[in-house]
């Protein structure tokens, strides 16, 4: 059910970050190893969000598997970045399968990306949804579980830092909807936040870059396993996992 990743280091192409190791976010598109019971493939589409040179994130997204779209090598591989997160999704039954459901989701400096499902939604998050904007539901990006929570951080974004909007918004939907798979993922150009909620999540630290990912995009022994039900903050060169 999606996977996806997080990159804050030295400049590199889009798709370097992509597709560039041996078991990158493309080969998890098509050949997923921890899925969890949540699909088999991750072919309902995908996007990339990357901070640009004036701090604002840009994203490009398509409703196609990855491994169909030629932007992928010609295009994003002219895009250099010192942040960069991707997404390749498994679309939930029910849930409609357009460009705009794809994370990640932007706004200003932060990209937000949801690996999982929000159990019994849109009941569940009826009360949530009382703090939204009547401007921001009108125009959510898509009707999914994982546009309506991005638009439910976006509400927290504008009252607190990002690691407090996240967890926030996380222990709030894992209140509201018992049983869900909350994998959430939040870049600011400079840091990445993630919770790990049933679904699995590895991170990946050295002195040049730091990674987040639902699978180690390689097979070199720094990476590491986060515990379900965890919240992380990765920086370069600091890593900080608790309990959500």
């Amino acid at each position: 059910m999606c996977r996806h990743l997080g990159y804050v280091g030295p400049p590199r192409s889009v798709a370097e970050v992509l597709t560039g190791q041996p078991h990158s976010l493309l080969t998890q598109s098509y050949a997923p190893t921890d899925m969890r019971r949540g699909g088999t493939v991750n072919a309902d589409g995908f996007g990339a969000a990357w901070s640009a040179p004036d701090g604002s994130m840009v994203s490009y997204r398509n409703a196609m598997p990855m491994w169909t779209d030629p932007a992928v090598t010609d295009v994003l591989t002219q895009v250099t970045s010192t942040c960069v997160l991707g997404a390749v999704r498994s679309a939930t039954v029910g849930m409609p399968i357009v460009r705009t459901a794809n994370a990640p989701f932007v706004d200003g400096r932060f990209a937000f990306s949801h690996n999982g499902v929000v159990a019994e939604w849109p009941t569940s998050m009826a009360a949530l949804a009382a703090q939204i904007p009547t401007e921001d539901l009108m125009t959510l990006e898509a009707p999914t579980d994982s546009a309506s929570v991005w638009a439910l951080l976006k509400v927290a974004l504008r009252e607190h830092g990002p690691g407090r909007a996240l967890r926030t918004v996380a222990t709030a939907v894992d209140s509201a909807a018992p049983n869900s798979r909350l994998n959430f993922l939040l870049g600011d150009g400079e840091a990445l936040y993630a919770t790990a909620v049933y679904h699995s999540l590895s991170v990946y630290s050295d002195d040049e870059c730091v990674m987040v990912a639902s699978e180690p995009l390689d097979f070199r022994p720094g990476w590491q396993s986060v515990p379900n039900r965890s919240f992380v903050t990765a920086r370069i060169g600091n890593v900080d996992v608790q309990d959500l």
